[in-house]
């Protein structure tokens, strides 16, 4: 069958190669084509655009770069005519997914959703559209199955991707030596994966290295060189590394994560951690204005209560974030820490939702 998918950042794109891996193993005769990134393009298929052009953040990002986002749904609806796939799966990313989705349903593809937009965090009432258009939805969070249900909508928690890409994970046993990391404990910076994110927080982050004898490593995105990493750095004694997150968090003592995917990462990998946010004044004054939810972080959201600090706009600064983080690098507050993130694990369940979401979509384009 002929698969199209769409991806419009780093965290989609990781999910979307996990699930693309999944479904050649239950469809033979997969054939995939997507607008994602590298990952899914190492698992194969066609890649039609990349997300580095289409992650936009915040409300005032989105208007000031309308002109790309229009041009990308064009060039998405476009292309799914053209190709004709037996199903469009679609993975996060609402603003953009539900408009193809919409589309999509006009034109009477089947369309299934991988990972649920946040609409339990603000304007609700998108339940209703996506009953109207979503045939199926695949969340990965375990609440929200309750939270679709209170809407008449039936959908599958088949668990947390992260927790197969975890599984797979074989650290390397020589990563310090390799990257010259020394021996002093290593403090991890994520600052993200968009632009935006990352000039509004790297900052921040490394304004912690000024009279530490920590060792601080930085989390690059691949979309970015190191050079763009090294105008923040400057003269400091800081490392900078691509596609090594994992190994990076498996040998870290703290860590300090921009909100998103990677706080939740970083708490299966059991690493205490500071979350932060920056935004525009503008989007940050819409946002809360319009969003429901308490917490920002999902390790917060999924134990519905605080575990992680999550420092804020005005709060995100360099005084407040080394208060922080100096409380998790040893004592109570750490030990705290590491034993809710037992709490967490034990919600959040088992791996194989990739497999698990794969062999649903075989199973309901069979018998539809």
């Amino acid at each position: 069958m002929k698969y199209y998918l769409v991806a419009g950042e780093a965290s989609g794109d990781l999910h979307g190669a996990n699930l693309i891996k999944a479904l050649k193993n239950v469809d033979e005769y997969a054939i995939f084509r997507y607008f994602g990134g590298n990952k899914m393009q190492e698992e194969g298929g066609e890649l039609v655009k990349h997300y580095a052009e289409m992650a936009f953040m915040g409300f005032t990002e989105v208007i000031l770069n309308l002109n790309t986002v229009l041009k990308n749904l064009k060039t998405c609806k476009t292309d799914i005519l053209n190709w004709k796939p037996d199903v469009l799966i679609l993975i996060d990313f609402p603003g953009f997914n539900l408009k193809i989705a919409e589309f999509a349903k006009e034109n009477g593809i089947k369309i299934c959703y991988y990972i649920s937009p946040k609409v339990w965090a603000w304007n609700q009432k998108r339940v209703l559209k996506i009953k109207k258009v979503v045939d199926k939805m695949f969340c990965i969070l375990p609440f929200e199955v309750d939270f679709y249900s209170k809407w008449g909508m039936k959908v599958d928690y088949v668990g947390n991707p992260l927790l197969d890409e975890i599984a797979d994970f074989n650290p390397s046993p020589d990563f310090r030596e390799n990257y010259k990391l020394g021996t002093e404990k290593i403090i991890a910076l994520l600052p993200g994966s968009r632009k935006q994110e990352i000039e509004r927080l790297l900052p921040v982050m490394l304004s912690l290295t000024e009279g530490s004898n920590y060792t601080f490593v930085i989390a690059a995105a691949p979309n970015f060189d190191k050079s763009y990493y090294q105008q923040f750095v400057g003269l400091k004694s800081v490392h900078i590394l691509f596609n090594n997150t994992y190994n990076l968090l498996q040998n870290a003592h703290a860590a300090v994560v921009a909100s998103g995917t990677a706080t939740l990462e970083t708490a299966l990998f059991k690493v205490p951690q500071v979350v932060v946010y920056k935004g525009s004044t503008i989007s940050i004054a819409i946002a809360r204005l319009l969003v429901k939810i308490k917490f920002i972080s999902l390790v917060n959201l999924i134990v519905d209560k605080k575990i992680v600090t999550e420092l804020i706009q005005e709060d995100c600064n360099p005084a407040k974030l080394k208060n922080e983080l100096n409380k998790l690098l040893a004592g109570k507050d750490r030990a705290e820490m590491l034993n809710h993130y037992d709490e967490l694990l034990s919600l959040m369940g088992k791996p194989g939702a990739s497999e698990k979401t794969a062999s649903l979509i075989v199973d309901y384009l069979n018998l539809a």
